[in-house]
């Protein structure tokens, strides 16, 4: 029997906002994620929230109203929204690019699908971007104020907002910074970073993260489209296929296990979806690409999904997605990812990537 996407993504939605979403100390019209489940005292009060994580939230609920055209949706994106404008205190800015940048997608995306409008706050954020490129240190924004670090979870995503907001040949400059510099020849994946020192010699982090090579799809996918440019298509045909061959096992995408990592597989998730449905082209290698994008996310929302279990009715997702999901508690000796936000969060992500692909189908 064919699988109900729509039907598992509603559920994943409802898990996470049952367990996780809270009201921001008790402050009418706002919510936020509690960042782990069952929460403890720190976690709970929101002493612990993390910024970033609260943007894939908003993201995710975006997700639900794209889906749905439920008006409530709309209206927790609202609310979570506000919690994290009052959460965070000093405004919408923090000193970490990669952080500012997950939450100006979630903004310039629900502006564009109507579900709210901070264009005010959008613009804040995207003058940080334009402000921090640093060609005299060799190109690129750095991962947060006054770093010597450089990395593609900052760039990438960052262009990606200019070229939604219409910066589009800043863009493309950080999207060939990246290829240039942080690519590497034997795999075609993106490496994590560069530390550029103001004197000395750069040092690559010679790391893959699945996120960072999703992020960076996307941005070539946008690049390709906007531009109508060979080289951005050549691209996304090497990330996707390096991804396949260096990322997944089996065709399922690969965890990187709680906290932060927790995230990881799910932001490649989503933008492989974004490739498969939004990729344009007719040649042999366009529609491969978007096949094998697609496949990748729905082998890996099957596995997740088997491998789920199931809490008073609602699934609670593996951190690794070809495993058996772990029941967290609270006060164990040893921490289950699945007790992080990060982690759930991805299972909602991959529910709803699968859901895009099979519903929209791949041109």
């Amino acid at each position: 029997m064919e699988a109900d996407w729509a039907a598992r993504a509603d559920a994943a939605e409802a898990a996470v906002c049952e367990r996780h979403v809270r009201m921001l100390w008790a402050l009418p019209h706002t919510e936020l994620g509690v960042v782990a489940w069952p929460a403890g005292g720190r976690e709970g009060s929101f002493l612990v929230w993390n910024y970033w994580w609260q943007a894939h939230l908003l993201d995710c609920v975006l997700d639900a109203f794209e889906r749905s055209g439920r008006a409530d949706c709309a209206v927790r994106a609202k609310h979570v929204v506000a919690g994290h404008r009052l959460r965070n205190l000093t405004g919408w800015t923090n000193r970490y690019y990669d952080d500012m940048a997950w939450l100006a997608l979630a903004l310039e995306r629900a502006r564009r699908i109507r579900a709210f409008d901070k264009h005010a706050a959008l613009r804040v954020l995207e003058a940080q971007f334009v402000d921090a490129w640093q060609p005299e240190r060799g190109g690129g924004i750095p991962w947060r104020r006054g770093s010597d670090f450089f990395n593609v979870p900052a760039n990438a995503p960052a262009a990606l907002v200019l070229a939604r907001t219409g910066r589009v040949r800043r863009a493309e400059d950080m999207a060939d910074w990246m290829d240039r510099e942080l690519r590497d020849d034997a795999t075609y994946l993106l490496w994590d970073g560069v530390h550029l020192p103001e004197a000395g010699t750069p040092v690559v982090e010679q790391v893959f993260y699945t996120y960072c090579q999703g992020v960076a799809l996307a941005l070539e996918v946008e690049l390709a489209n906007r531009l109508d440019s060979r080289e951005h298509r050549l691209r996304v045909y090497r990330m996707v296929e390096a991804i396949d061959r260096h990322l997944t096992v089996r065709g399922v995408i690969q965890g990187r296990g709680g906290g932060d990592g927790g995230l990881f597989a799910g932001i490649l998730a989503r933008y492989l979806a974004f490739a498969a449905t939004k990729l344009r082209g007719d040649e042999p290698a366009d529609r491969y690409a978007r096949g094998t994008a697609a496949a990748l996310v729905t082998t890996s929302a099957e596995h997740a999904w088997n491998n789920r279990l199931e809490v008073e009715g609602l699934p609670l997702f593996g951190h690794e997605w070809s495993e058996q999901a772990q029941l967290p508690m609270q006060w164990e000796a040893g921490r289950k990812p699945e007790r992080d936000l990060s982690v759930q969060l991805s299972g909602w992500m991959l529910m709803e990537a699968a859901h895009r692909v099979t519903t929209r189908g791949v041109p």
